[in-house]
């Protein structure tokens, strides 16, 4: 059957729920398959680092609905037990309308929706706010029952309970106020498993306090699995074509340490089945690119953060712009992107010199969220004009342009006004868009395409060989894909 875990606004408790039944699923010995809606990046790394399996996202707006019920079906269907994590508000989606939203991946999975709501400040107010989220729609949810969070008395909880009960809703059990529950956040969410020092310690206690305060007679069944054999093959395989011979893997790097590391699964999934080899490389280690590689992915992250350790990463920075001057393809989202410039203002307002690559300096400005339609403006290295993908931007830098360029693609979405966004040279796509790679995997597809023309660079002054052919794909539809 499994369940979604959704709450009436951010901060009530979903992550909460999830990481502490995902805790006792593991000290149980049991698989837990977690899995995120919407394009969330951090709260996914904290339920895999738990559960000990990687979390999936599932955002029909950046994947499609086909997509969204294969990978729940398929990754799903292999576990002991299951869980969705909701985003944001029950039926909160793009713009004000409820399309992507928790309530609308219930619907589509008919999956029964456990409410967290933090009730530290209620009483008999609480079976109104629950009756409205009961029976709003559309979508129409099933409410299997509600989770209380913060709730620091017996006589709350009794009050509670009896208002609950006026509207036949079960309560499934009540979190207190408690240390281990409290998790450290910052701008753009929470803090990484890395960054929490007392994980272990944490875990042990999430599944202490699920024991201790949750109807586990009532929720356990909730996360039986679904039926896995609806699902007849992984994923992945059904959204590339097959090439007649595996070519050789080439080594891709990717900037993978502390402020770099926004990628779903699926990114590292799709870049071995397109014929590349992943390689991880730190520039906050000052490491230079590995000496074959073919291709580089710079991924989102907080380079913000480590702006002062990035600047002093000079034998990296150096093997970037070299990378780029010898034309190896680059593709870099949004935190990626700002490692390209000429100059980043870090979090503490002190200017650090970059790679240097793309004629622009970023600083802090206003915050920029939402969804965004992105139309190819021309061809480039993984995009051909006209061609029309979804995306996600999520970032409270800005970039301030030094020099003028060929903008990637034209952006619009709700609440922002269409704009040019994006640099684009020969071999480099660089943007503030996130992509998961599930709805478009025609650019991983296209990027090993293009480092396969590269080649890796020389190491001994000898030509390269001559890169082996790699089958054309599909034009991509307007929805990103082929």
């Amino acid at each position: 059957m499994a369940c979604l875990i959704a709450a009436p606004c951010s901060g009530s408790g979903k992550t909460l729920l999830s990481l502490c039944l995902a805790a006792l699923a593991r000290e149980r010995g049991l698989r837990l398959q977690p899995f995120k809606v919407g394009p969330d990046y951090l709260d996914p790394q904290l339920l895999s680092r738990v559960s000990g399996l990687a979390c999936r996202n599932l955002d029909p707006l950046l994947c499609g609905e086909a997509w969204l019920e294969r990978s729940f079906r398929w990754h799903g269907g292999r576990a002991d037990l299951t869980l969705v994590e909701g985003v944001m508000g029950l039926f909160d989606g793009r713009g004000p309308g409820s399309e992507g939203s928790s309530a609308a991946v219930a619907a589509q999975l008919d999956l029964p929706v456990v409410l967290v709501v933090e009730a530290s400040r209620q009483a008999g107010s609480l079976a109104a706010l629950v009756r409205g989220f009961r029976d709003h729609g559309p979508p129409p949810v099933r409410l299997a029952g509600v989770v209380l969070n913060r709730v620091n008395s017996d006589r709350h909880r009794a009050l509670l309970t009896e208002a609950l009960a006026t509207i036949a809703m079960p309560l499934l059990g009540v979190l207190p106020s408690d240390p281990a529950l409290a998790l450290p956040s910052r701008h753009l969410g929470l803090h990484t498993p890395g960054e929490i020092d007392d994980l272990e310690q944490r875990t042990r206690a999430w599944a202490a306090l699920a024991e201790r305060h949750l109807d586990l007679e009532c929720l356990w069944p909730l996360l039986a699995p679904p039926d896995g054999s609806q699902a007849s093959r992984d994923p992945i395989r059904g959204l590339l074509p097959t090439p007649p011979s595996p070519p050789q893997p080439l080594p891709i790097a990717v900037a993978s340490d502390a402020a770099f590391h926004f990628r779903y699964p699926e990114a590292t999934e799709l870049l071995e089945a397109c014929g590349l080899a992943p390689q991880p490389w730190s520039p906050l280690a000052d490491q230079p690119l590995p000496a074959d590689c073919a291709a580089v992915l710079l991924p989102g992250g907080y380079p913000e953060l480590h702006g002062g350790a990035l600047a002093a990463s000079r034998r990296s920075l150096a093997s970037l712009r070299d990378a780029v001057a010898t034309g190896l393809p680059i593709l870099a989202e949004c935190g990626g992107l700002l490692l390209l410039g000429q100059e980043l203002i870090d979090a503490d307002g002190v200017p650090q010199p970059m790679a240097g690559v793309l004629p622009f300096r970023a600083a802090p400005g206003a915050l920029s969220l939402g969804y965004r339609q992105a139309t190819a403006l021309a061809d480039s290295l993984v995009l051909r004009r006209g061609e029309v993908l979804t995306g996600h931007e999520f970032h409270r830098w800005q970039l301030h342009p030094l020099a003028t360029g060929a903008p990637l693609w034209q952006v619009e979405g709700w609440g922002s006004a269409p704009r040019a966004e994006g640099w684009t040279t020969a071999n480099v796509h660089a943007s503030w868009l996130h992509l998961h790679w599930a709805g478009c995997p025609v650019i991983p597809w296209r990027l090993a395409a293009a480092a396969r023309r590269a080649g890796p660079p020389p190491t001994n002054g000898a030509s390269s060989s001559p890169p082996k052919a790699v089958p054309a794909p599909p034009s991509a539809n307007a929805g990103g894909c082929w």
